[in-house]
């Protein structure tokens, strides 16, 4: 979809690609061999389906800069040190004119085991608003609707998982949406790990009273 002269692409489960002039991945994975290559990278957390190497190397190049938290430099060391930018909840930089800011994300109630959620807090997971000629993009990471979310303002795009299990279900999506107000919402993290298109499609049910919804 464009989005104000912004390319937005869905690619699979949590990974999108945001293309104006130059060209950034989220959490790139399933990626077909042929993809264009990246000018940023950008991954919220190190788990496979978000942290996944043979994905990046299909689309980084020398310039390319890695953004990604302290927890995947096990996996990410392996690429030039210089290019990589490591981040925490509260985190903000800019890069090729990019705002990029990092924002908590976590579980509240999806546990792994007794009092252990899929995604602690104090694991320093996040998600990223990209701020772009102005428009901000909210890629929520792997996360519950969490307190923070009410201090994120202005969003024209919002990406958001929709299939519980790891993450919100799509109804507690739609209440993030409510939280949020974005112009857009996106649903995600569906049809590749957990999840399918049928929570997509309650999400966009509930959600449209709020905002348009967007599947892609």
């Amino acid at each position: 979809m464009n989005y104000e002269g912004i390319e937005i692409t869905k690619i699979a489960h949590d990974c999108f690609k945001v293309k104006k002039g130059i060209v950034i991945y989220i959490d790139p994975f399933q990626l077909s061999d042929n993809e264009e290559k990246a000018d940023i990278i950008l991954i919220t957390h190190e788990h496979f389906d978000h942290c996944s190497i043979a994905d990046i190397k299909k689309i980084i190049k020398d310039s390319t800069k890695l953004v990604a938290i302290n927890e995947c430099l096990s996996k990410l060391n392996q690429f030039e040190n210089n290019n990589l930018k490591i981040v925490k909840p509260g985190s903000k930089l800019a890069i090729n004119d990019i705002g990029i800011e990092a924002v908590p994300a976590y579980n509240i109630d999806k546990f792994r085991s007794p009092n252990i959620t899929f995604h602690p807090k104090e694991d320093g997971h996040v998600g990223y608003i990209l701020t772009i000629n102005g428009k901000r993009i909210y890629h929520t990471g792997d996360s519950d609707v969490i307190p923070e979310m009410k201090e994120i303002k202005n969003i024209g795009i919002m990406l958001v998982p929709v299939s519980g299990t790891y993450v919100m279900t799509w109804k507690e999506a739609a209440n993030a949406v409510r939280i949020i107000k974005p112009k857009i919402a996106i649903p995600m993290h569906y049809s590749t790990v957990v999840g399918s298109e049928k929570d997509a499609e309650k999400f966009k049910q509930e959600a449209s009273e709020i905002t348009k919804v967007e599947i892609l």
